[in-house]
């Protein structure tokens, strides 16, 4: 008999070039009176806040904009972001942007119905009511932020990046339009690809994973592998964005049901001390994680390579998850994934830090999902190992 298992999704989920047209509609279906659009400068300067405006407009919805989000989201952002909403009577929420705009707005929806302070919350289930009503609009084919219910805050005094997850944490709405990606820059469309299939691998390979989250993880990575080079190589190639996009949505079910493994943990740390976005740690990361990893689960790796196109036919299962090591690291030279060092990344303050980090990345509990357990001592090694890689 299987374990019982719960897989949480957002109620509604629509999907396809101009879905995020709906979110007026959406908008009246939740009851909102008045929202909050969550964004960034980006965002308003390249006129994507304006297709929300007016689908708002149209359905007699008022609204109000924060978009200094600049960065990965902190402790600052939400504190002002909730203030605005208070101040200004919203009842509702809709993010606009990549992952930071869209954490920030999980974490404002949560603090606008639940006493304290957000770092009360950090960790698992510690958030005791359901936040306000939030409708996630992604802008990126990566996060998957618009259907998990975890959001990662920056605390800016002690340089931690705060883990929290709840199902009161997941958007009651999704819309997912792909021609929302066209703008993305060439090296965002690819950190933020490799970051969804780092979401889709780590689902199917963690401890956590489960019968549900590994159909979505399979289908997610044969999409993301199979078109993100396109996609990359032509950012108006529509039908390679819109099978990215649907690819990155289903990973980013999948790891908020089966949760991720050593490269987050990982990647946090790197974030967090030296301000690289969260998708291009995690993509500089992946490659050496994999070849240190599959010996712990090398049927599940096989399966992978065989979702990412490659011929396992008559191989060992560890030949076979070798392929797959083979496989990502190609992708990941084709579409030119920096190294930690091309990231700015200094390696004497990283080797300063790589045991402190190291720690961090443990206590995160990401790296407890991993196929292969990971001491202090492999993770720093790990660290030295990705940084020209």
């Amino acid at each position: 008999m299987l374990p019982t298992r719960t897989f949480l999704i957002p109620s509604v989920l629509v999907t396809g070039s101009g879905s995020s047209e709906k979110v007026g509609e959406e908008s009246k279906r939740l009851g909102g009176r008045k929202a909050l659009i969550v964004t960034d400068q980006v965002m308003v300067k390249l006129g994507v806040v304006e297709g929300t405006k007016k689908a708002l407009g149209q359905h007699q919805v008022p609204f109000i904009i924060y978009d200094a989000v600049a960065t990965e989201p902190t402790v600052d952002y939400v504190k002002e972001g909730l203030k605005i909403f208070k101040e200004s009577g919203c009842d509702f929420l809709v993010a606009v942007g990549g992952g930071s705009p869209i954490d920030t707005a999980k974490a404002i929806a949560i603090m606008a119905t639940n006493p304290g302070s957000i770092e009360e919350f950090k960790g698992l289930g510690k958030v005791p009511k359901e936040g306000a009503p939030l409708i996630a609009i992604p802008t990126t084919a990566g996060t998957g932020s618009e259907v998990t219910q975890f959001t990662i805050i920056t605390d800016t005094q002690t340089s931690v990046k705060m883990l929290i997850g709840s199902p009161f944490i997941m958007p009651r709405v999704a819309l997912v339009d792909p021609l929302l990606t066209l703008s993305c820059p060439r090296g965002l469309t690819a950190a933020v690809g490799i970051d969804s299939l780092t979401h889709a691998i780590e689902a199917y390979v963690s401890l956590k994973a489960q019968p549900m989250s590994d159909i979505f993880c399979l289908s997610a990575i044969e999409l993301i592998s199979g078109n993100l080079r396109q996609a990359w190589a032509n950012g108006n190639n529509i039908e390679a964005r819109e099978k990215t996009m649907l690819g990155a949505l289903q990973a980013g079910i999948a790891f908020s049901n089966a949760s991720v493994a050593l490269v987050h943990g990982m990647s946090r740390p790197i974030g967090a001390y030296f301000h690289v976005a969260h998708g291009a740690s995690n993509a500089a990361l992946l490659g050496t994680v994999t070849e240190f990893s599959l010996i712990g689960n090398p049927g599940r790796y096989a399966q992978i390579a065989r979702a990412m196109g490659e011929n396992v036919g008559g191989l060992s299962d560890l030949e076979g998850a070798q392929l797959a090591a083979k496989a990502i690291k190609s992708l990941i030279k084709d579409i030119k994934i920096p190294s930690l060092k091309d990231l700015g990344v200094d390696r004497a303050k990283l080797e300063q830090l790589a045991h402190k980090m190291a720690e961090d990345a443990i206590a995160s509990g990401s790296p407890g999902n991993n196929p292969r357990q990971a001491t202090k001592e492999e993770i720093v090694e790990l660290y030295k190992i990705a940084y020209s890689q």
